[in-house]
């Protein structure tokens, strides 16, 4: 919002500096009123930023790499900007202006980056958190969350030792208080109590004082949650059926699918009439390498939503006998049943095109769980709790899990990319969808997941 906010103020300071050096008045150059273009100004240049990865939740980026994103971010705010204009004539600021605007922008913008990142390091803005329990399930806390960009939102102030239980964590941490737990949690000005005691049920398991610092202000959340929030994914090792039931999320109903299979439609036709090009130069490559022999089209059976079968369409990328005698393979890496043509498209994720028309169809939703072959699911199924469960939404042509993990290639990678199917089923909204969308052309510019 505040680079949204410094991207509009540029527009506005670039007219007046213009003004200024044209020695002029900004009602007579013709712009007024500035605020539509301002506020197209502001949109697509956070749009772009947005899909060079520059809100990632743990940006990973040195200043360098940093200031790199943000000038290619720019550099795409002005293609995008002069396609915007050609349409939308009414909304074009001069070039001039433009120019002063998007130079005035980039300095606020770099400027309130460092400051944010400086801002970011200080405990002083973190929740504090006080960890009940110290054993097995606490410690997975330091152990998965152990880099500096992992605990950006929050600081342990301690693990508060729970009677009949293993201690596990650094001894320096663990906390045997003589008070109660509320006047710990105050006494360290504690903002959040997580829960990860592994047995709930033995005694001398504080109820009453987590009730205490419930009703006393105090937040208090299950590990499986804070992980949920701090990861985005829903941990299968924590997991369980109440959870699920009891839990918010998991919104099934009929207006959310109405919804989103609008969102589908209207997102499907507005990337076809962009791709289509890119679509019939694939076609001919694909025809040019195999001399004119072999299928363009490759269609291969899925499992959908509610286990239902369908024929996935995508730019053929291997050789016809690439799996002999029918036996269902996992892609590897460097895999040399790839075709030339192959490699490129599999790694700009251009081979996947066609799954538009299975999203128009109603196969598919434009986001969602990567679709299956029917044998992987069935070992998958067996071998991987909650597995099936990801077939309650329709397959997507990307999703949280592509953009999250790597390409998944193994029953491990499968299981890590459930992790994150579920944290979206479970939270799902067309904004998280529109993220997903955005953090994908990322994924596409930097060449991530594809193989």
């Amino acid at each position: 919002m505040a680079e949204f906010l410094l991207a509009m103020s540029a527009v506005y300071a670039g007219a007046s500096l213009w003004a200024y050096f044209a020695e002029t008045q900004v009602d007579q150059a013709g712009i007024l009123p500035i605020w539509p273009k301002a506020l197209s100004f502001a949109l697509v240049v956070l749009l772009s930023q947005v899909s060079m990865g520059l809100y990632q939740r743990r940006f990973r980026f040195a200043l360098a790499g940093m200031i790199l994103r943000i000038g290619i971010s720019f550099a795409a705010s002005a293609i995008t900007l002069s396609l915007l204009y050609y349409i939308a004539p009414d909304l074009f600021l001069g070039r001039g202006i433009l120019g002063l605007s998007f130079l005035v922008a980039a300095a606020l913008i770099v400027c309130a980056r460092i400051l944010f990142i400086r801002t970011l390091k200080q405990d002083q803005l973190k929740r504090r958190i006080l960890v009940l329990g110290a054993g097995k399930n606490a410690a997975q806390i330091s152990r998965q969350l152990r880099r500096r960009v992992d605990q950006q939102g929050f600081v342990i102030v301690g693990h508060v030792h729970v009677r009949g239980e293993h201690d596990v964590v650094d001894e320096s941490l663990v906390l045997r208080p003589e008070i109660t737990l509320l006047a710990l949690a105050k006494q360290l000005e504690v903002d959040e109590i997580v829960v990860a005691v592994g047995e709930r049920r033995r005694k001398g398991f504080p109820v009453h004082d987590l009730l205490d610092c419930k009703l006393s202000g105090i937040d208090v959340i299950d590990l499986l949650s804070f992980f949920e929030r701090e990861t985005g994914k829903i941990k299968l090792d924590l997991l369980n059926p109440s959870w699920m039931i009891f839990s918010d999320g998991f919104d099934q109903g009929k207006g959310m699918s109405t919804r989103k299979r609008i969102f589908d439609i209207i997102v499907s036709i507005i990337l076809l009439s962009v791709a289509w090009p890119f679509m019939l130069a694939v076609a001919i490559a694909i025809k040019i390498e195999g001399k004119g022999r072999g299928s363009i089209i490759y269609r291969q059976i899925r499992v959908g939503q509610h286990w239902r079968l369908f024929n996935v369409y995508k730019f053929r990328s291997m050789r016809e006998d690439a799996e002999q005698g029918g036996k269902a393979q996992w892609a590897k890496k460097n895999d040399d049943r790839v075709t030339r043509v192959g490699k490129f498209i599999r790694k700009t994720r251009l081979d996947e095109l066609p799954q538009i028309f299975n999203v128009l169809k109603g196969d598919m939703s434009f986001v969602g769980p990567r679709p299956e072959r029917p044998e992987f699911v069935t070992k998958l199924s067996e071998q991987i709790p909650y597995f099936s469960e990801r077939h309650r939404v329709k397959p997507g042509i990307t999703g949280w899990a592509q953009i999250c993990y790597p390409y998944g290639a193994s029953e491990k990678d499968s299981l890590e990319k459930l992790q994150f199917d579920l944290y979206y089923i479970k939270n799902y909204s067309l904004f998280l969808d529109m993220v997903i969308i955005l953090q994908t052309a990322h994924s596409v510019i930097a060449g991530k997941g594809g193989r």
